[in-house]
């Protein structure tokens, strides 16, 4: 094969370059630099060539937006730092509550300004660059894994598939965070489309844009014309000031580097330029030719957005303040009364369905008694129901003027409507919940929390299983499943043998989850699954939590006084230890320090008698994963850096301890080097 000559690689560079000005241009500046046909006409002429010479083809080429084959499927992947969502507003005097909020965690006479950007009504997208070249484009997913969707974030063309780094220094890695969508011409030419072609019509343009990401046939996708505006940017070592120091700096270095942000945003210097700058886009909003539902507002300034750090759901530092959500009438037919795991009861307004952003809905939330009495709501009444956060259905209010004259005030039960206990409200406490721990309705709850997908993870066991169990008395506590047999499975209602044999198998499984998965699924009141994993990487057994201390748990980062409160309380109640007693005799995981001394593997002991400590987020394996092999191959693992240490694994966003590590000499390993290690 005669080697290409240099000139063909001269121009086959020429034309990418040229291509990629004239995409940047177009879909991010909106100002054409040359007409469609002659685009076209070098757009074929790189193709002809990257036809010809085959070796020449690199993934950052513009030719490459579009696969050339459908997906078979898509694959889950761990964001490399995970993606949270934001607390929500609703009007100006929540955003001040907010803001008193983060003051209060904030050092005494600290001055902030703010950065508003419209929040745009799309699906949220996690792009990874190594050395500029676009290598990952993933959905939001959980925050914190998502699926990988690389060959259709590839269609999207304001996403630059090479960064423009001239001027700035070669990043090793980029993370971009964004939001895709659908502008409304496009939605509505979609629309028009699949109404002539007979097919169901999308709901709105953010479900047709979630619809379009999860496209198989990335042709499709490109067809669909979707955009993309970034507005989060991570570099590791972007405390630097030299990089950027805020959120204002971020955009513009996210503008420079080829991305498209959305020119609305504006830099706040108080609270109320905040304030205008919503009322403002309260209403012009409707003149964008983009789906907008509210505001988000962010602190500038990086440092003190590190010193503010994350509630258990939240970065404490930025805020969604959003519009008033699509309202609709409709009568309400009764009134009911769930009970959850926790014993809470939930009073639920059943009405008349009714059509509201883009959903069907038939019942909404009415919370407890004190919003009840509140609204002074009925059965017969005609209300207002919107979707808070659009995602929660929720009564507004009660049109009285229409009220028929033999409604009845509504009075919560005094009695659980499960198990007919009688039920309390603590002095202090919104909620009445039902207290006695035998009821059906809160085991079937507790069930559910267990087997779920972020906590045991056990498939084949749903919810008409779980009340099955427990209706035919099967199972009693969480601990019961494991008692369970193929037998007594095969007997139920619907049930097959193969089916019965694949959930006794699931359950089995179930004994291999970590620690922090089992006390998630414990259900402890206000413990969320980072609540458990902080909570596992300080107490690393059963026996040390349940022995702390209140002032030990609530020195936990991130954990408060009254969760502190709930975990000292649930462990220190008979039954609940009588539980834990079960389901360690079941073989359940209640610690994560595992016996170093005695091993199975006595062929692959390469770490012995070697000290390990991890530090920073591993790019695809848990903390307790990493743990857990060093220690198989019998290494030591180690919270703290010492010269004892030999060496330090070190994952994105590492902190002091790989500072000790370096000011020590202690080498250094990449999760790669430690898999290539072991």
């Amino acid at each position: 094969m005669e080697p290409i000559k240099p000139e063909i690689k001269q121009r086959v560079q020429e034309l990418r370059q040229l291509l990629q000005q004239a995409s940047y241009a177009y879909y991010v500046l909106d100002s054409p630099m040359m007409e469609d046909a002659v685009y076209d006409q070098l757009y074929r002429e790189l193709q002809d060539l990257e036809n010809q010479y085959p070796e020449l083809v690199t993934p950052d080429s513009p030719t490459q937006r579009v696969g050339e084959k459908p997906a078979t499927q898509f694959t889950s992947v761990r964001h490399n730092i995970p993606l949270y969502s934001l607390e929500n507003a609703f009007n100006v005097d929540e955003l001040q509550a907010w803001d008193q909020r983060w003051r209060r965690q904030a050092p005494p006479q600290t001055t902030a300004d703010y950065v508003c950007e419209l929040k745009i009504d799309g699906n949220a997208l996690a792009l990874t660059y190594e050395n500029g070249v676009l290598t990952r484009g993933a959905t939001r997913g959980d925050g914190v894994m998502g699926e990988d969707i690389t060959q259709n974030v590839r269609t999207i063309r304001s996403i630059p598939l090479r960064l423009n780094l001239t001027g700035l220094q070669n990043f090793e890695r980029v993370e971009v965070r964004g939001e895709t969508f659908l502008p409304l011409d496009v939605f509505k030419q979609i629309n028009a489309e699949r109404q002539k072609a007979g097919e169901s019509l999308f709901a709105n343009p953010r479900n047709a844009a979630a619809g379009t990401l999860r496209q198989l046939d990335s042709r499709i996708v490109a067809q669909r014309k979707l955009d993309f505006f970034a507005y989060t940017l991570h570099i590791p070592g972007m405390d630097d000031a030299s990089i950027a120091s805020s959120q204002w700096e971020a955009l513009a270095l996210l503008q420079k580097m080829g991305f498209r942000v959305n020119p609305n945003q504006k830099l706040c210097a108080s609270l109320a330029e905040v304030a205008e700058y919503y009322q403002h886009w309260d209403t012009e909003r409707l003149n964008l030719p983009y789906m907008t539902d509210g505001v988000v507002v962010k602190i500038n300034s990086f440092k003190l957005q590190e010193q503010l750090g994350f509630t258990q759901k939240f970065p404490r530092w930025a805020i969604a303040l959003k519009y008033a959500a699509e309202e609709a009438p409709t009568r309400v037919e009764n009134i009911a009364v769930n009970v959850g795991r926790t014993g809470a009861l939930t009073p639920l307004a059943e009405m008349r369905p009714v059509q509201l952003a883009g959903t069907t809905v038939s019942r909404a939330t009415l919370h407890n008694a004190d919003r009840i009495a509140q609204l002074d709501i009925r059965i017969g009444d005609t209300v207002i129901v919107r979707k808070a956060g659009e995602i929660i259905p929720e009564v507004v209010r009660v049109l009285k003027e229409l009220r028929p004259p033999d409604t009845e005030p509504f009075v919560m039960p005094s009695h659980c409507p499960v198990c007919s206990q009688s039920v309390v409200r603590e002095m202090g406490e919104a909620v009445t919940r039902c207290v006695n721990t035998s009821c059906a309705a809160i085991l079937k709850g507790a069930i559910e929390h267990w087997v779920s997908r972020d906590a045991l993870d056990i498939r084949g066991i749903g919810e008409k299983l779980v009340h099955q169990l427990v209706d035919k008395g099967l199972v009693h506590s969480v601990a019961d499943l494991y008692n369970l047999t193929s037998e007594k499975l095969y007997a139920l209602e619907r049930m097959g043998q193969k089916s019965a044999d694949k959930i006794i198998d699931a359950i089995a499984q179930s004994k291999n989850q970590p620690w922090s998965r089992v006390l998630y699924g414990l259900g402890i009141r206000h413990v969320g699954n980072v609540t458990a994993q902080l909570l596992t990487e300080k107490f690393q057994s059963v026996e040390q939590l349940k022995t702390a201390r209140v002032s030990d748990i609530e020195g936990i980062y991130g954990i408060g006084a009254e969760i502190a409160d709930s975990i000292y309380q649930w462990f220190h109640i008979s039954a609940n230890q009588t539980l834990i007693q079960r389901l360690q005799a079941a073989g359940l995981q209640f610690s994560t320090t595992a016996d170093t001394t005695v091993t199975d593997d006595t062929e692959n002991q390469k770490l012995a008698g070697k000290t390990f400590v991890i530090t920073g987020t591993l790019p695809t394996l848990k903390r307790d994963e990493a743990k857990a092999l060093i220690q198989k191959a019998g290494g030591k693992v180690t919270e703290s850096v010492s010269k004892k240490t030999d060496y330090v694994v070190v994952g994105e966003d590492a902190g002091s301890k790989l500072a000790k590590a370096e000011a020590l000499g202690i080498t250094q390993l990449s999760e790669a080097q430690l898999l290539e290690f072991l």
